[in-house]
């Protein structure tokens, strides 16, 4: 990989890790379409540890709120029924499903399941899930055409059954495509949260995952399967853009909806389509070349 293949790469990954619109679908498209080789999951998870450092530091309060009242719970009954100590649980609950199927479909998640077919069925199909999932809420907030406004539950609502839906949906982000970002804010949106509450446990509940993820990968970059120098460059490009696109992500939708992202899912998936089936783009781009 050249350090330009990597600065691309990087400010792929930052663009679109945050975005209901899938980073592992971004890299492998813009790798394929470039005519580069498959950037693999090993340096996708690798730098996802970029845009995780992100959500540290913009959800730095949140996360050492969550985390010092969850290890006083640990010894003080009477913290057990805090809020703040409660989340530090059900990012635990959440993050299972993902590390189970992780491991066990790890050959399939390096292989078949970034077929570029696959990655544009899952982009107009979650593109869907999420435009239905995005009405619902619109609708609720607004009350509709003779309706009373529904009131939409925050976070201080999630418990152990939503939470672990939330981890269900965002273990399907693990087939290219999907996005992790909009799986957990559609799950969330279908089970009645709002956009923000959706957003942020979005966000806080990715930080195990993808921190085990990428340390779990850099085996691979310890044994020659990933170049060290414009791996690191691309995951500090990842951090510093990524940083920019949670501000305004977050501020972008508490005023306005998930449809343009929806409307770009599908259109960026139905393209995928007629490249492959004109023969203009092989559903295996760059694979052979490791």
């Amino acid at each position: 990989m050249s350090w330009f293949e990597s600065f691309v790469l990087g400010l792929v990954q930052g663009l679109t890790e945050f975005l209901p619109i899938s980073s592992s679908a971004h890299l492998r498209l813009t790798a394929a379409f470039a005519g580069w080789h498959d950037p693999g999951a090993a340096f996708t998870a690798i730098t996802q540890i970029g845009t995780e450092a992100a959500v540290l530091i913009y959800f730095r309060k949140d996360i050492a709120r969550i985390v010092s009242a969850w290890f006083r719970s640990l010894t003080n009954k009477e913290m057990r029924g805090d809020h703040d100590a409660q989340m530090g649980w059900l990012v635990i609950v959440g993050s299972i499903p993902i590390g189970v199927l992780g491991v066990t479909f790890k050959d399939q998640i390096e292989g078949p399941f970034r077929d570029l077919r696959l990655i544009a069925v899952t982009l107009i199909v979650m593109g869907i899930v999420l435009g239905v999932a995005d009405r619902l809420a619109a609708r609720d907030e607004t009350g509709g055409k003779h309706r009373a406004i529904k009131e939409r539950k925050s976070l201080q609502e999630l418990g152990v059954r939503d939470g672990l839906i939330f981890g269900i949906c965002q273990a399907m982000a693990l087939v290219p495509g999907v996005s992790r970002s909009g799986a957990t804010i559609s799950g969330g949106l279908l089970m009645g949260y709002t956009r923000e509450a959706a957003a942020r446990y979005s966000f806080l509940l990715a930080i195990p995952a993808v921190l085990a993820s990428g340390v779990f990968e850099l085996k691979d970059a310890a044994n020659g399967h990933v170049s060290w120098g414009p791996t690191i460059f691309a995951t500090i490009i990842a951090f510093a853009v990524g940083y920019a696109v949670i501000a305004w992500f977050m501020k972008f939708i508490t005023t306005k909806s998930f449809m343009p992202f929806v409307i770009y899912r599908v259109l960026l998936g139905i393209a995928l389509f007629v490249l492959i089936g004109t023969d203009t783009l092989s559903p295996h781009a760059g694979e052979s070349a490791g």
